[in-house]
């Protein structure tokens, strides 16, 4: 989206700096004038005020924001609310501050001017449909389930050090066993004893993993009644599990006019290739940027149909030939497809009956 077509007498471009209490907000013309700075708290008043205020300098035909995603959100979503063109800035070029500084305003006007120079061209995700459920209920799964890895890691680190007749007793044991049983010993009053102590921290530990596990249970069955309601053409994709299903509707975000092109949601997901040329050489290397966490949903996928689907089975045994690259190689390639194939799925799920398509 270009904003070249909205230049004239008048208009005025609003670049907001935010943080988790205030927000800074500096308006340029769109000749690239600098005319005023606000500062305003991050609530509805102060949402409010920052409207008002650009309006009272001409036209905004356009605002760019800092951290859409986190504290920007607020600001992001009253702005697109009211009709306002919004797009998302990165923080400002280092180069920028090493020669001007760090300051508040200084950001704020950056994000004006990328906007104003066409660098800043991101659209914001609205966060205010059924993919922001998914996301907040995934983030709290996976939050759960780095707390129950934690928590076995340290179960299983005080057996090393355990007496010698309770380290034979859990001795060889599966984890769901070993668990079980850690939750069902019963140490001796005594608060001195080395043994005592150790049996009740291994029965705290264990019974804490018992309940993130059920938390986890508890939120794998929320996700895919979410995931099954937004998208049930999703999860008929083959290797495409609620999990997986979650990180790309996710990556999508609720409002699919943010994804152009199939091209557009392959480089979210950081599964395009880069083109590097320089003089007589030319190549395309990894793309290490993108959703990393889409980009592994895609991953996971693809080694799913390496390992049960005949038709990728036949394509990397077709291809595992001298000159034909290697298996790295078609992954890759195999994730771009895969990329390909789901985006029109994606953007049919998330687009409204009544609404058009992206071309």
């Amino acid at each position: 989206m270009s904003i070249a077509h909205l230049q004239g007498s008048g208009n005025v471009i609003i670049g907001i700096d935010t943080h988790a209490d205030t927000h800074v907000a500096v308006a340029i013309t769109d000749r690239g004038g600098r005319l005023d700075e606000l500062a305003f708290n991050a609530d509805p008043a102060g949402f409010a005020l920052v409207d008002s205020w650009a309006r009272s300098l001409g036209t905004p035909i356009a605002w760019g924001v800092e951290g859409t995603s986190s504290y920007g959100a607020g600001i992001s979503r009253h702005l697109t609310r009211t009709g306002a063109v919004v797009f998302e800035v990165n923080r400002t070029d280092r180069s920028l501050r090493r020669r001007v500084g760090k300051t508040d305003p200084v950001d704020a006007e950056a994000a004006a001017r990328a906007v104003l120079a066409g660098t800043a061209t991101a659209i914001p995700k609205t966060g205010d449909g059924p993919i922001e459920a998914i996301r907040v209920t995934r983030l709290v799964k996976r939050s759960a389930i780095k707390a129950r890895t934690q928590a076995i890691n340290q179960l299983k680190a005080l057996i090393v050090t355990a007496p010698d007749a309770l380290r034979r007793d859990l001795a060889g044991l599966t984890n769901p066993r070993l668990i079980d049983r850690c939750a069902r010993l019963r140490p001796a009053d005594t608060l001195q004893d080395p043994a005592a102590a150790t049996k009740r921290a291994l029965r705290r530990l264990a019974r804490r993993i018992q309940v993130l596990t059920d938390e986890i249970d508890d939120l794998d069955a929320e996700l895919t009644e979410l995931v099954t309601a937004t998208a049930p053409a999703l999860l008929d994709e083959f290797g495409i599990g609620p999990d997986s299903a979650a990180a790309l509707l996710i990556a999508a975000g609720d409002n699919p006019d943010r994804l152009h092109s199939e091209a557009a949601f392959a480089a979210l997901c950081g599964v395009n290739p880069i083109p590097v040329a320089s003089g007589k050489t030319g190549y395309h290397r990894l793309n290490r940027s993108g959703d990393r966490q889409a980009n592994a949903a895609l991953y996971r996928a693809v080694l799913t149909r390496l390992a049960y689907d005949p038709e990728t089975k036949a394509y990397i045994a077709a291809r595992l030939t001298p000159g034909g690259g290697n298996k790295k190689h078609l992954i890759r390639k195999l994730k771009r497809y895969l990329a390909r194939q789901l985006y029109p799925i994606i953007l049919d799920a998330l687009t409204p009956s009544d609404a058009p398509h992206a071309a």
